[in-house]
Parts: structure tokens; sequence; C-alpha cells
């Protein structure tokens, strides 16, 4: 008898050490690869995709998405701004099936198949390219984000509102990064 209540006491403390690390690591979001034709990682993105051209956005592709997806997002965000943290691009509400954005999407806030885009840090909807001011050079992080919803926001959501939208919702997550800078 003793021997069962020394089992049973060992088996619920390694209980209470696992489930902890567990519920951990289900939590944790699988990592989407994302890529461009336009630039590689680390990469300066071309003229074209920048203020100082045409201001299209550059075409995005990532890798499968996890089972249970139900949305996926992107934003595009320079975090060396002199502001803080600027978005350039919010678009969300993207089918789970979709496997990429293609350049150029207009800017509009309603795109096709209930696609919204939000309203960027230059106060307009869609994509608005790299634009740092002269000096050293600039980050811009276009992430994907796989959601186990789609979001209750309107088309023309803010960065608040839109982070704010996915807390608790990712389900992956993936980034790419280009570099610019102006001389």
């Amino acid at each position: 008898m003793k021997n069962s209540v020394r089992l049973s006491l060992a088996f619920l403390m390694m209980l209470a050490i696992l489930l902890p690390a567990l519920a951990k690591a289900s939590s944790a979001t699988e990592k989407l690869t994302v890529s461009s034709k336009a630039f590689t990682e680390g990469s300066t993105i071309p003229k074209e995709f920048t203020a100082d051209g045409n201001d299209v956005s550059p075409g995005i592709t990532w890798s499968e998405v996890p089972k249970g997806t139900k949305s996926l997002a992107i934003t595009c965000e320079d975090p060396d701004a002199p502001a803080g943290t600027w978005f350039h691009w919010i678009v969300y509400d993207i089918p789970p099936t979709t496997t990429r954005m293609k350049q150029g999407v207009v800017k509009r806030p309603d795109l096709p198949e209930g696609i919204k885009q939000g309203t960027n840090d230059f106060g307009k909807s869609g994509y608005n390219g790299p634009s740092p001011p002269k000096g050293p050079v600039h980050h811009y992080h276009f992430k994907v984000f796989a959601l186990d919803s789609k979001l209750s926001l309107k088309a023309g959501a803010d960065k608040r509102s839109f982070y704010s939208a996915i807390k608790g919702k990712v389900l992956g997550q993936g980034m790419l990064t280009g570099l610019y800078q102006r001389k």
C-alpha cells in the first residue's frame, strides 16, 4: 500500500512539473518561411518598391501554414524610423489557402476575396514603400501571420487595432527583412 501511495505521489509531482511545460510548448507558434522574388533576406529593396521609385508592393510568398489557420495577415514595419516603428503596410483576412501576395497590390481598403488593408502610418490604405530620411540604413520587416480566425476589423484598421486583434490568435509567423537607405 505504501508503495502505491508513493508511486501516486511521484506521478502527481511529475505531472505538476510537466504540464506547464507541455502547455507552453503547445502555445508556441510555428515558423513560416517568407520570401520575395524582388529581394532576398537582408538585401537591399529595389527602388521600384520604394517612395523613390514606383512605390508598388513587392510580391511576397510564404510556406505552408499550420493546421487550423483560418486567415493570414501581412505587415511591413520599419523599426528604425525616427518616430518609432513605422508601418508601411497592413493586410488582413487573407484566405488561408493563399500562398502569396502578388506584386503591385492596389491601394484601397477592400480587396477581392474579403481581403482588407489597414491604414499605414502615412495615413493611407495599402502599401507605401520605404521613404527613410537620409542617414543610416533602415530595416523593413515583412511579417506574415497565420491566425486561428478572421479578424473582426473593418477595412482601414490602424496598427494598434491590428495588433490588438491578433493577440492570442497567432498560430504561425515568419519574416523577411529588406534594407533601404537614402544617402
